[in-house]
């Protein structure tokens, strides 16, 4: 995956940012995952229920439960928001040129894994444990 480099404000140090289409091919990875109109918006979806959609150029809201939302809010406030619908935390707001490539492909696979059905779950889940024992 190529990645770009901004210039920070911080001493002319670099920053890794996430394109809109290289975040559209991260949660286009994800097994049986397919890509449709929402709203006039670009949603990623597995059997049918989103998980993910790109908000605009910037930014991807991740559908995690209401515990990984206030998590990644709480321990990447400048990566990561709060997103509401009316008064329902729906989402996390992940912040496109701040996320790191890795971080952003774990928040898109927890909200995968919570809308896929339980047998593709399963399935996908075993080799994502087995990558994480090895690191």
């Amino acid at each position: 995956m190529e990645l770009w480099h901004i210039p920070t404000r911080a001493g002319g140090l670099s920053a890794t940012v996430v394109s809109q289409q290289q975040a559209r091919s991260l949660a286009l990875g994800l097994p049986e995952t397919i890509e449709q109109d929402h709203h006039g918006r670009p949603s990623f979806r597995v059997a049918g229920k989103i998980f993910a959609t790109l908000w605009d150029e910037d930014h991807m809201n991740v559908m995690l439960d209401e515990a990984g939302i206030l998590t990644a809010a709480q321990r990447e406030p400048e990566t990561c928001t709060e997103f509401w619908w009316g008064k329902r935390l729906g989402a996390i707001h992940v912040h496109l040129y701040r996320v790191d490539p890795d971080r952003l492909a774990d928040l898109l696979a927890d909200a995968w894994e919570r809308k896929a059905p339980p047998s593709l779950a399963a399935g996908a889940a075993a080799p994502r444990q087995e990558q994480e024992r090895r690191t």
